[in-house]
């Protein structure tokens, strides 16, 4: 599934996938995926909010990156690296450095990286944030082509309520508050495939996108209320 985690700031969406993720510790409580701890599965990929690329090395070196920590011959690494490129429609910057790329062509970068490795949940923290209205809607569509061809499980954190309908299956609303929960969970249930922008005409869009709407207005209003806890 492709599930979008939506709340106010400060809720902890991204403390959340950190910890899915192993790179944080909860204060209680216990985190499986599939029956294993984060950390210890290698088949978990993260995508930032940033395309957090190494200036000094070429896109392809970038996406090799996962494979070589992984002990992969090099070129064996290198053809799987290609091909993730390929997908992301960037097999023609191969050996563009990050400097020399725009920032959605950069974002695409970061999602190769994620995939090389085969992951079967990819962990996306806001990843089209920085990126102009235009582009978002590039992105967006690349990803549903990415996930409709690989079916890979999703967990997307985003402020964009229409952005969430238009790529989910799901949308997950957190409450306000550092002692944020799950509060609302809702079902998208628009026809796929779908295309981001055009779904967005959709009279069922826009019923899903009021009620859903309803119940994070009201949490998003807490934190400028005084009211998150």
């Amino acid at each position: 599934q492709f599930i979008s985690l939506l709340g106010p700031s400060g809720c902890g969406k991204t403390t959340l996938l950190r910890m899915i993720a192993g790179l944080a510790a909860p204060t209680s409580g216990t985190i499986q995926w599939r029956g294993h701890k984060p950390g210890t599965r290698p088949d978990i990929g993260f995508v930032f909010q940033e395309a957090t690329l190494m200036p000094w090395a070429s896109a392809l070196a970038n996406v090799v990156l996962p494979l070589k920590l992984k002990g992969m011959a090099h070129s064996e690494s290198e053809q799987h690296a290609m091909a993730a490129l390929e997908r992301v429609g960037l097999a023609d910057f191969a050996k563009a450095y990050p400097r020399e790329l725009s920032g959605g062509m950069k974002m695409r970068v970061s999602i190769a990286r994620s995939l090389v490795t085969k992951p079967s949940i990819l962990l996306m923290d806001e990843p089209f944030g920085p990126l102009d209205a235009q582009t978002r809607q590039i992105m967006g569509n690349l990803l549903l082509e990415l996930w409709s061809r690989e079916k890979k499980a999703v967990l997307f954190v985003t402020h964009d309520l229409e952005e969430a309908i238009a790529l989910s299956d799901r949308v997950v609303i957190m409450s306000s508050g550092p002692a944020a929960t799950l509060i609302g969970d809702h079902v998208i249930d628009l026809a796929r495939p779908r295309d981001a922008m055009d779904v967005r005409l959709d009279p069922a869009f826009h019923a899903v996108h009021k009620n859903i709407w309803e119940q994070l207005r009201r949490e998003v209003l807490k934190t400028y209320q005084g009211g998150a806890v």
